[in-house]
């Protein structure tokens, strides 16, 4: 997996970590979700509670647009954007996490054909052994010294594998898995899913005839064997991670269009999915074999008239016997686990409109919350409800990637690293420490 977390000590000095004495976990966040792709934060010496309404910038640098979240790993920063003028460009981009001081930009010809909603590239920036890989919109893959920003390899995706382009773009962050780059791209000819070396970019395997939906991949344990787990714009597949054997698969057809984009919720033996149109799906991953059973689907008539969860940007949050989402509408909903039911629903989290989002981190007792308003919760979830302990202005939203409703809004995942929290808008990426005083 990208970088692991690490454990080190730290000194008081510059203020970019404080510890009052001892051992403490200090975690990078070098791909989509977190060192482990599930969303959990493992820091120790954060805040409780916010000290003032606003949070102070450590730092703050101009960036372009872009939905890509931005992602940290051995003391830099990195995310992408998009140019219109002079020419249209995207961008990776690398700063020093300490300053905001940009170390590097490496930029390419990008027009964008055939995308809705085109601000700018979606998938976040993967780190590895010292390597960067970025995907871009139209699908152009660059591998990057992590350092130096020089291009190791790069391939056009979309020209060499005929991507059946999903309508928001290709959006699905890169996976390494042992030798391999994990992409999920929609190609034709058996590429829903395509493993590169990830040192030399060659192909090893490619599988599915499926489309692309916009969801990350995650590789998972079942039955003593890494499983690939890919939410396809058709089914839910388990692959062998090494080859691209399909293990099993679970068909989760659209109803409208193809529009799964948060990430599968691994949940013990349990894996859950949801989707905007089509509500939600919980399976049973067998210990004994390589295969599924449905426990439950559930849908409403409409993405208004909703039953259980319809998410669309954000990916949920399960504890225990509860499932915790944000619905199509920003209700935030708490469910039982064992059949969908909802226990309680919320609009205090993020104000009620169509695609309102809330990203969810887990940080140990507490639920980390940022939502498209900008601004960061901390929280407890239960059946009992949801607890505010605190809220705090992080960023302010931008029109760009919703350009026609409600006067903008902040849709990227943020990175939690280093006791300081990173997020981007469509004109600035910003630091703000989150360290213990």
């Amino acid at each position: 997996m990208a970088a692991a977390a690490t454990l080190r000590w730290l000194v008081v000095t510059s203020g970019f970590a404080v510890i009052a004495t001892g051992m403490a976990v200090a975690d990078d966040w070098p791909q989509w979700r977190g060192p482990s792709r599930d969303g959990v934060w493992h820091e120790t010496g954060i805040v409780e509670k916010f000290d003032t309404p606003r949070l102070d910038h450590v730092w703050r640098t101009e960036l372009g647009s872009g939905y890509c979240g931005p992602t940290v790993a051995d003391g830099r920063v990195y995310v992408m954007d998009r140019l219109l003028s002079p020419k249209q460009v995207e961008r990776v981009h690398c700063f020093n996490a300490k300053t905001g001081k940009n170390l590097w930009t490496h930029r390419y010809d990008c027009s964008y054909s055939g995308v809705q909603y085109d601000a700018g590239p979606r998938a976040s920036v993967t780190i590895h052994d010292g390597r960067a890989y970025a995907l871009g919109t139209m699908g152009h893959l660059h591998c990057l010294d992590a350092t130096s920003g020089k291009v190791l390899f790069s391939r056009d995706l979309n020209t060499e594998y005929r991507i059946r382009m999903p309508v928001w773009g290709i959006s699905a962050a890169p996976l390494i898995e042992k030798n391999l780059l994990i992409l999920h791209i929609g190609g034709e000819d058996g590429a829903c899913v395509l493993a590169l070396d990830r040192k030399t970019g060659k192909e090893v395997w490619r599988a599915l005839d499926d489309g692309a939906s916009y969801s990350a991949p995650i590789v998972i344990e079942q039955a003593g064997k890494r499983v690939l787990v890919v939410y396809t714009a058709d089914n839910v597949v388990g692959l062998d991670p090494q080859s691209g054997a399909v293990h099993w698969k679970q068909p989760f057809p659209p109803t409208r269009m193809a529009i799964g984009i948060s990430t599968p919720v691994l949940h013990g033996d349990l894996l859950f999915l949801t989707n905007f149109f089509d509500g939600s799906l919980l399976l049973k991953l067998r210990q004994d074999e390589l295969a599924v059973t449905k426990v439950w689907q559930r849908a409403g008539p409409s993405e208004q008239e909703t039953d259980s969860l319809h998410s669309i940007i954000s990916t949920p949050y399960l504890d225990g016997d509860h499932i915790y989402g944000v619905d199509s509408y920003g209700e935030l909903r708490c469910l039982r686990l064992d059949n969908g039911d909802r226990v309680w629903e919320s609009l205090d989290a993020v104000p009620k409109a169509r695609w309102a989002t809330i990203h969810f981190v887990k940080n140990r007792d507490n639920v980390w919350m940022f939502n498209e308003k900008g601004e960061l919760i901390i929280a407890t979830l239960s059946p009992e409800g949801f607890q505010e302990k605190s809220r705090a202005f992080l960023i302010e939203p931008t029109r760009d990637q919703l350009p026609s409703r409600r006067g903008g809004v902040a849709w990227s995942h943020p990175a939690f690293a280093n006791r300081h929290v990173f997020a981007r808008s469509d004109k600035e990426l910003v630091c703000a420490s989150l360290a213990k005083k």
